[in-house]
């Protein structure tokens, strides 16, 4: 009943639900406490909703903001125990008392510094907003950005200011006690102080040299930077902040270009949960600050994602427009119409080209390029059955996507089927559950699937006992310690407002190298922290897709590019056939199921699947496999990342041929317009 109350009220915890009902019951507590009249009912019925607002904020509840939306927000919820507290000194007969009067006078006073106060923290917070943010670039030698204000000044800046209030209603009930005004008056007095003082240290933020730069300083300052790094190659991202992992698989890729890279980002949403690199970043919301940009060096621009924003990249002619997506998979979106607007369109192998062949959505053949994925070089290829350990599978469905198709994820009907399966095998095997993370966004359905999974899984997880608690215990030691040493290498939770990340982006390459090492060290101590037999759900970035792929022996998923990925290490997998198209119309429709083991709903053919992780002798799709990921992924000689590098340094050339074409031609129009 708790766990459905938790889920309805989206709340994080039952601590966080008790501490909302606790808030919601002492309002109407207050009321009673204030006609009755009793001042310490009244006092702890304000402690409790002093506490359990202050709670809600700390923990970021959604339950604050759905108080806002509905006219119940802070400010209203401190007003209103205000009101009853001059109420509660109305029903005690202190209505003409000098204390009645000054508290009302006191009140008004505070609040009348509340819009000062919030007129600074928004003026502050706007002129510290950059027209561009960046990350591995040198501004701060070309403007000068000043030190942001204390954190403790801007953040929750509301709720602290209106919980200065303290002072005086604990004042005034002591007066109320006591029949003394003394107290109140000196509460009253505190308030103010402190409401005047809170707005005086916010004052000189507003003014001076601790005022960054206006935008068209800031912009000047990218360009003259743009014009000494000359880049030559972009990377061109917009998108949600959870499409942030789109741009972040890239990353690796951009840093092993021959060209200059750049990275160029529309949303801050994006830029905050981007992973860390060496290779420069600038984020442009404006879509006009992007439009002036001297981006005049760029040869190659790359695109991870089919988006509205792109056209203000596109209509840049001195350049050539990638596609090169964001996975690469059967789904309808591999094969997009809109992909016709870029010069080429970069697949992993051969099955790219003929998606776009048999899609006629008006991509030409001459326009697609095979680049193999470079992004699969973690991916380890399998060495046959494990000795000495129970077999692994991992179980990565993708997400339900944006229609209610049943062949989009298997989640919905076979989610539950194919897992408990698993979890009874005879012999027995280890399952990792590892979600999309889209899943549940969208469908209430398949967010309550995804939970019975992972219940599911915890569940059978629980039952099996540590094999060496020892082991265990000093690789969970040696993760606390590695994820102390990373949380002191990216500076702690508390960061810089965007000017402050701007001007100290620029990435330390020790320090960027010595974060990859410990990530090495941080995945090999989390698959030791626990016996190699316990079920696990794998939620979050960390551990990341592939290193689930490398510790596994065979993978079930959904058509997406999670399966064409996991080819590249050679191991059996199965796929769903959740819309219930049949075997043989599931592989014709999609190229990557045709060296799976093909599920139904009921997950009945899972049998098929063990068998080949447990004995290669029975493994029937071996050879099948073999030939698939060449087909989709392409040679392994030479290199996908030495293609990409061909084909960066191709499409480059042909942009340079076009721009020197279009000089004479640029010439001779001037000469006319002047002549």
């Amino acid at each position: 009943m708790i766990s459905t109350a938790i889920r309805v009220a989206r709340v994080g915890s039952a601590a966080e639900l008790a501490a909302a009902v606790l808030m919601m019951l002492g309002y109407p507590a207050l009321m009673l406490a204030a006609l009755v009249p009793s001042v310490p009912a009244f006092a702890a019925a304000a402690a409790v909703t002093y506490l359990a607002d202050h709670y809600l904020h700390r923990k970021g509840s959604y339950l604050i903001n759905r108080l806002s939306k509905v006219r119940a927000g802070l400010s209203i919820r401190f007003l209103i125990r205000q009101l009853l507290l001059v109420l509660l000194l109305a029903r005690l007969s202190f209505a003409d008392d000098l204390i009645f009067y000054g508290a009302v006078a006191g009140f008004i006073a505070f609040y009348g510094l509340q819009a000062p106060h919030g007129a600074l923290v928004t003026l502050i917070r706007n002129r510290r907003r950059m027209p561009v943010a960046t990350r591995n670039v040198d501004l701060a030698s070309r403007i000068r950005i000043p030190d942001a204000p204390p954190r403790p000044l801007l953040h929750r800046s509301a709720e602290k200011m209106l919980h200065l209030d303290l002072a005086a209603v604990v004042g005034v009930l002591v007066s109320a006690a006591m029949a003394s005004a003394v107290a109140g008056f000196i509460g009253i007095g505190v308030t103010l102080f402190l409401g005047c003082l809170y707005v005086l240290a916010l004052m000189p933020y507003v003014r001076g040299r601790k005022i960054p730069p206006n935008a068209d300083a800031v912009l000047a300052a990218v360009d003259d930077w743009l014009g000494e790094y000359r880049p030559q190659t972009a990377l061109y991202f917009s998108g949600s902040k959870d499409s942030a992992y789109q741009v972040n698989m890239w990353l690796e890729t951009m840093e092993q270009l021959d060209s200059k890279p750049l990275i160029i980002l529309r949303e801050r949403a994006v830029l905050d949960r981007m992973a860390p690199t060496t290779v420069p970043v600038i984020c442009v919301p404006g879509g006009v600050h992007l439009m002036n940009m001297d981006l005049s060096n760029v040869r190659v621009t790359l695109y991870a994602a089919n988006v509205g924003k792109n056209i203000h990249m596109l209509r840049v002619p001195t350049m050539k427009h990638v596609f090169i997506g964001h996975g690469d998979s059967d789904k309808l979106a591999s094969v997009n119409p809109f992909s016709k607007v870029y010069d080429e369109v970069w697949t992993a192998g051969r099955a790219g080209r003929d998606r776009y062949a048999i899609a006629d959505v008006g991509v030409r053949d001459d326009d697609i390029v095979e680049v193999g994925r470079p992004q699969l070089a973690p991916i380890e290829t399998w060495e046959g059955a494990p000795e000495g350990r129970i077999p692994t599978v991992l179980y990565a469905p993708t997400w339900e996507g944006w229609d209610d198709n049943p062949g989009n994820t298997s989640i919905l009907l076979a989610g539950e089927n194919i897992v408990r399966t698993l979890i009874k095998a005879d012999p027995p095997v280890r399952v990792l559950y590892k979600p999309h993370p889209f899943t549940g966004t969208r469908s209430a359905v398949a967010k309550a699937a995804h939970l019975r999974i992972t219940a599911l899984v915890e569940q059978a997880a629980a039952t099996r006992l540590a094999a060496d608690a020892a082991a265990q215990s000093a690789a969970k030691a040696e993760l606390a310690r590695i994820e102390a040493r990373l949380a002191e290498l990216s500076g702690g939770a508390e960061k810089g407002d965007e000017a402050e990340a701007t001007r100290d982006g620029v990435v330390d390459v020790a320090k960027h190298e010595e974060i990859a090492r410990l990530r090495a060290e941080w995945n090999d101590a989390y698959w030791r922290s626990f016996p190699a037999h316990e079920h696990r759900v794998i939620a979050g970035t960390e551990p990341r897709l592939y290193d689930c792929f490398n510790v596994s022996d065979a993978m079930v998923s959904d058509i997406s590019s999670v399966v064409s990925d996991f080819i590249a290490s050679g191991k059996p997998y199965a796929v769903t056939d959740s819309a219930e198209l049949g075997e043989e119309e599931f592989k014709r429709q999609n190229t990557a199921v045709r060296a799976a083991v093909i599920l139904s709903n009921s997950a009945a053919e899972l049998d098929g699947l063990l068998a080949a992780v447990r004995d290669p002798a029975a493994d029937p799709l071996a050879a099948d496999r073999k030939e698939l990921k060449q087909y989709l992924l392409g040679p392994d000689e030479p290199t996908s990342i030495e293609q990409f590098n061909t084909a960066v340094a191709n499409l480059a050339l042909k942009a340079e041929t076009r721009n020197l074409g279009q000089e004479p031609r640029i010439a001779t129009t001037e000469a006319e317009l002047t002549g």
